[in-house]
């Protein structure tokens, strides 16, 4: 399995960076549940397509992280780098973010 990943960095505050992560055959989806809707857009996700166990190894260092999909969050997960219950669904589709203040 391989996921997109995406290192975006905000020039001010110190240069923090947000990975944002999805699983391969979710870029360019728009998933909707209610009045919730989260655009997959390359963009925000579309970058280098990756293995997920390089993608666990980047996780494992971020302080910020958006990612999305089964396979990824299921990674996570096994990997204690995030808990189920963080976990958010739409439409069928986990998502979650980390942020560290």
């Amino acid at each position: 399995m391989k996921v997109f990943i995406k290192i975006h960095t905000c020039n001010y505050n110190g240069g923090i960076e947000t990975v944002a992560m999805c699983d391969e055959d979710l870029l360019n989806k728009v998933i909707k549940e209610e009045n919730l809707r989260i655009e997959i857009s390359k963009e925000f996700y579309g970058g280098d397509l990756i293995k997920i166990d390089d993608a666990i190894e980047i996780l494992k260092q971020a302080s910020y992280f958006n990612i999305v999909g089964h396979s990824i969050i299921e990674k996570a997960i096994n990997c204690k780098l995030l808990p189920r219950e963080g976990i958010r669904h739409i439409d069928g589709v986990p998502m979650a973010m980390k942020m560290i203040f």
